[in-house]
C-alpha cells in the first residue's frame, strides 16, 4: 500500500484529501505544521507528500528545501497544495522543486489523477 503524507493545517482541506485518497486504498499520514511534516516523513518514509504552502512553524517552501537537501528524500515526490493559484505562484513552486501544483479549492478528480500519475512515475 502506498503511503501519502498530507501536511495541511486546514481541517476541511485535510479531511477532503483524506476521504478522496483513502478511498483509493492509500495509507494517509497527516501533519498539521511544517516541523511535524518533516518528523513524520523521517519516521514513515512516504511515497508522496501533499504539502500546503502556508503551513505554520515551517512553510511549504522551507519543508521542501530541507527535503531536497537530504539525500534520503531528495527525490521524494512533493506536491504543493495551495490557494495561491496565479500563474506566477505555480511557476515559483515548480522552480523551487515541487513536482506538481494543486490549487484550492481542491478538485477531487484532479487530485486523484495527479496523485496516480506521480506515484506511477515514482515506481
Amino acid at each position: 500500500m502506498k503511503k501519502i503524507l498530507v501536511a495541511e493545517d486546514n481541517p476541511a482541506s485535510s479531511e477532503l484529501i483524506r476521504e478522496v485518497l483513502s478511498g483509493r486504498g492509500y495509507e494517509i499520514i497527516e501533519a498539521c505544521d511544517g516541523r511535524q511534516a518533516l518528523q513524520k516523513i523521517e519516521e514513515t518514509e512516504p511515497d508522496l507528500v501533499l504539502l500546503d504552502i502556508q503551513l505554520p512553524i515551517l512553510d511549504g517552501f522551507a519543508v521542501l528545501f530541507q527535503l531536497r537537501q537530504n539525500p534520503r528524500f531528495a527525490n521524494l515526490r512533493v506536491v504543493a497544495v495551495t490557494a495561491n493559484v496565479m500563474k506566477e505562484d505555480r511557476e515559483k513552486g515548480l522552480k523551487a522543486g515541487f513536482d506538481a501544483y494543486i490549487g484550492k479549492p481542491i478538485d477531487a478528480a484532479a487530485l486523484r489523477l495527479q496523485v496516480e500519475q506521480l506515484l506511477l512515475k515514482g515506481s
